[in-house]
């Protein structure tokens, strides 16, 4: 008896000493992100299954808002050294991160520094070519990557005598198909989300067409707006032209346009292709698919589109456990298996190759109809300096004034001509700001 006590003092005592003294303790990182409802819950998925594939590090995914108050969130934060390891920032911000170089610890030198394997060619170019420097290193971590894509209402194809097997390719096969919609009864022929980013950003691009000097600002901040040439002025001339019968029919800015669409106003639509899944879900109709148009008479027509979405930045002066974790973290974010599911759940770019081939291997693109044309429009050409994206300086409140005076021309209060033109004053003036307060300068 006295010897079975001793052996329960002991044992008591061995647990004592196991609860006094824990096992090394799990690194937290913490992500702040702007991904709400179901796409806030694919990004606690990602985390969850990173935390339980090894025990060291824990991601902490948290939501700050939209892209711009999550951005602004972590700079405040940054100030009083309360900054997160890794934001969610959108590609608009990327010339306004990548000028924070104090804050910033580009993704490139965080992986070399910890012996992560990370090639900028296992991913897709237009993806890599966004979020790079001049010499090809990646500065942030490619996260949902989206481009425009076109939609169409197969019921209102079919009562407008049109074959809803056939998606419009150019501009001018648009707006042919938009006049008989409207002639069946359609509300509106087509409209189109995100103005800027479709009608400017991703029209020029598909036409090899330069948004401002200095490669779209790649090269240098000393960049000028050039979008206001023949081509784009024809091409918003013409959308006011049908805007003034509804063959096209602006319907505001960001997704405004989207539930249009969904309620069956309007025949066509121009929008993201991660809105895909939304789309489908909230459509009581079939839905159609198709390539963004182009102008056929254009000889470099059609190029690549170019990318929206949003990159995960890396922020400097945390604990070097925690970028060990990081670095581990976007190894995971890399696999192809992780990769493919983010884009088969949400509808996003698969950002690398290898994901793009196992979707493909996995039958989604044939069971799912129109889910591979994002890739395929990034892809139909190789990027040039005009189709690699955008990388100018407030190019947030240049897209808003952009936006702004795309509104004058479809209202019929300035020409196409007048309009751009004073958006590309009105945004040269913001570059100029930009360029001033650079530390670069």
């Amino acid at each position: 008896m006295k010897s079975a006590f001793r052996f329960l003092q002991l044992a008591a005592l061995t647990v004592t000493i196991g609860l006094a003294s824990p096992a090394r303790a799990v690194t937290e990182i913490h992500w702040w992100h702007a991904m709400s409802g179901e796409l806030g819950k694919q990004v606690e998925k990602l985390a969850a299954d990173f935390n339980a594939s090894q025990s060291k590090y824990r991601v902490v995914p948290s939501y700050k808002g939209n892209y711009t108050e999550t951005v602004t969130a972590a700079i405040f934060a940054f100030r009083s050294r309360s900054q997160p390891a890794i934001v969610q920032v959108n590609e608009i911000a990327t010339a306004t991160m990548t000028a924070a170089k104090g804050a910033i610890y580009p993704v490139f030198e965080l992986m070399q520094d910890e012996q992560e394997a990370f090639s900028p060619a296992a991913y897709l170019p237009a993806v890599t070519g966004y979020y790079a420097d001049l010499a090809g290193n990646m500065l942030s971590f490619p996260f949902n990557a989206s481009t425009p894509i076109l939609y169409y209402n197969k019921a209102l194809f079919r009562d407008a005598g049109l074959d809803p097997e056939v998606a419009p390719k150019t501009w001018p096969e648009v707006g042919e198909a938009a006049k008989r919609l409207r002639a069946a009864g359609a509300v509106c022929g087509f409209t189109t989300s995100w103005p800027s980013w479709i009608n400017v950003e991703n029209f020029s691009a598909f036409h090899n067409l330069p948004i401002s000097t200095e490669a779209n600002g790649f090269g240098g901040l000393d960049a000028v707006l050039t979008f206001n040439n023949p081509l784009l002025v024809r091409h918003i001339a013409q959308l006011a032209e049908w805007q003034t019968t509804k063959a096209f029919d602006y319907s505001g800015r960001a997704q405004a346009a989207e539930p249009r669409f969904q309620k069956g106003e309007c025949g066509i639509f121009i929008g993201s292709s991660a809105t895909r899944a939304d789309i489908k879900a909230n459509s009581k109709f079939e839905v159609g698919y198709g390539m963004l148009p182009y102008w056929p008479d254009v000889a470099s027509a059609p190029q690549n589109t170019i990318i929206g979405g949003a990159t995960l930045w890396v922020l400097r002066d945390r604990p070097r456990d925690e970028y060990k974790g990081v670095a581990k973290f976007f190894g995971f974010l890399s696999k192809p298996e992780v990769q493919a599911s983010w884009h088969q759940n949400t509808g996003y770019l698969p950002v690398t190759r290898a994901a793009f081939e196992l979707t493909r291997a996995q039958g989604f693109y044939e069971r799912n109809p129109g889910t591979s044309i994002s890739t395929e429009e990034i892809t139909l050409k190789p990027p040039t300096e005009n189709s690699r994206g955008v990388r100018l300086g407030s190019f947030v409140l240049i897209r808003d004034v952009i936006d702004d005076e795309l509104e004058q021309a479809f209202s019929g209060k300035k020409s196409a001509q007048g309009a751009l033109d004073s958006a590309v004053a009105r945004g040269n003036k913001l570059l100029r700001q930009f360029e001033r307060a650079s530390p670069e300068r």
